[in-house]
C-alpha cells in the first residue's frame, strides 16, 4: 500500500512545482532580477560560515569555473563577498552580503500568483481537503527533518 502512496507523491510533487515555482526573484529593494540558479546558490551560503568555492560547485554538480561565473555575477550585484582564505590562501571563501541574506530571506520556491491562481480553479471543498492533506504531510516532514532516521539517511546520500 505505501509503496503506491510513494509513487503518487512522487508523482503529483514535481506537478505542483512546476506549475507554480518562481522561475526568477525579484530583490524589491533594488529591482535586481536573480534567476532561480542564482537564488539557489544565495540558499547555499551564510553571512557568518563561509563555504569554498569547490565545495559549492560540487555539491551543485557543476565546474568551479562555470560557479565562479555566477557568482562574480553576484559578487557584481552585491549579494555575495569573495574573500581569500584566512588559512590557505588558495582557497575562495564565499559569503552572503547583507543584501544576500536579505533576498534569501523574503524569496520563496513558490510564486504566490501562480498558487493563486492554480487554487482558484479548485472547488473551495476540494481545496480545503488538499490542503488540510498537505498540512499533514507538512507536519510529517518537519517532524521527519527532526528524526535520527533523516540524518541518517542524509549522512549516507549527501
Amino acid at each position: 500500500m505505501i509503496a503506491a502512496q510513494i509513487v503518487t507523491l512522487m508523482d503529483c510533487y514535481p506537478k505542483i512545482y512546476f506549475a507554480c515555482h518562481t522561475r526568477h526573484v525579484q530583490d524589491r529593494e533594488t529591482d535586481q532580477r536573480l534567476s532561480a540558479h542564482q537564488a539557489s546558490i544565495l540558499d547555499h551560503l551564510d553571512e557568518l560560515d563561509p563555504t569554498s568555492m569547490l565545495a559549492l560547485a560540487g555539491h551543485m554538480g557543476v565546474t568551479a569555473s562555470t560557479m565562479s561565473l555566477t557568482v562574480d555575477r553576484l559578487v557584481r550585484a552585491g549579494y555575495v563577498s569573495r574573500d581569500r582564505d584566512v588559512v590557505d590562501a588558495r582557497k575562495v571563501a564565499l559569503r552572503l552580503t547583507k543584501d544576500g541574506a536579505r533576498v534569501k530571506e523574503r524569496k520563496s520556491v513558490l510564486d504566490r500568483e501562480l498558487v493563486s491562481a492554480m487554487l482558484g480553479r479548485m472547488k473551495p471543498r476540494d481545496r480545503a481537503t488538499g490542503l488540510a492533506g498537505l498540512q499533514m504531510l507538512a507536519k510529517a516532514a518537519a517532524e521527519f527533518v527532526e528524526s535520527r532516521r533523516f540524518k541518517e539517511l542524509t549522512r549516507r546520500i549527501a
